[in-house]
Order: structure tokens, then sequence, then C-alpha cells
């Protein structure tokens, strides 16, 4: 994850990067997603409100640019898909919503040592 600096009215907002499957990135695209579920460690605890991440379609490379716009903090993914409609998530009314989904990326361990993150985003703009 790469951050970048801009000075805005005394304070910083900080840009990130972060890579992205092909499935979720298409769903940020097209609207159907806009919670982006991280684990809250050491690399992440810095974002917050008005921070911008950059999404990396790890098949493609193209990138899209998003606006962070709430954060919210679990104890779990468990927890976190508990909270938000699974629609919210990425999931398509015709499909299930299990939080045992994440476990692909973050294992039990992880979850538990670092807690997970929901981030709230707003799609600005593709990045070519």
């Amino acid at each position: 994850m790469s951050r970048v600096s801009f000075f805005n009215l005394g304070d910083y907002i900080m840009t990130y990067e972060f890579n992205l499957s092909d499935e979720p990135y298409k769903k940020i695209k097209s609207g159907l997603k806009n919670v982006e579920m991280r684990l809250y460690d050491e690399r992440r605890k810095d974002i917050k409100i008005g921070d911008y991440i950059i999404l990396k379609n790890e098949d493609t490379n193209k990138k899209l640019k998003v606006k962070v716009l709430n954060i919210n903090i679990f104890n779990s993914f468990k927890e976190l898909y508990a909270s938000y409609p699974k629609n919210r998530l990425g999931y398509s009314d015709n499909e299930t919503a299990s939080y045992k989904d994440m476990n692909r990326y973050y294992d039990d361990f992880k979850q538990k040592k670092y807690k997970v993150m929901a981030i709230e985003i707003e799609l600005l703009e593709e990045i070519e």
C-alpha cells in the first residue's frame, strides 16, 4: 500500500492504494458495492474520513479513485456483515451474503488480532 500526501487547508488528506480482485472492482465501478472491507491492521489504521483510495484491479491494472465517507471498526467480519445490508457489501438480491467469504482473504487469527473495518466509499472516477 502506498501513500501520497496532499496539502489542503492545513489538513493532510492521504491517498492510499489497495489491490482489488476483478469481481469487487467491477461491483464498485458499477455502483453495486460501496463498502470496502479490510483488516484493521497497522497499514490501514491511519485511514480517515475524507482520504482517498486508489483501487487497483489485480487482473487489468485499471484503477478507481474513491473517497472515504465513513469508517466502522468491528471485531470480526461476522459482526460487520450483520451491520450492513448485503447490497452495500456487493451482493445482489439473489446472492447469499456470508461473512465466511472474507476468509479467503483474511483468516480468523488475523481478524482476532487486528479487528476489521468497513470503509464506506464514494466512487469518484476511473483512472487510466
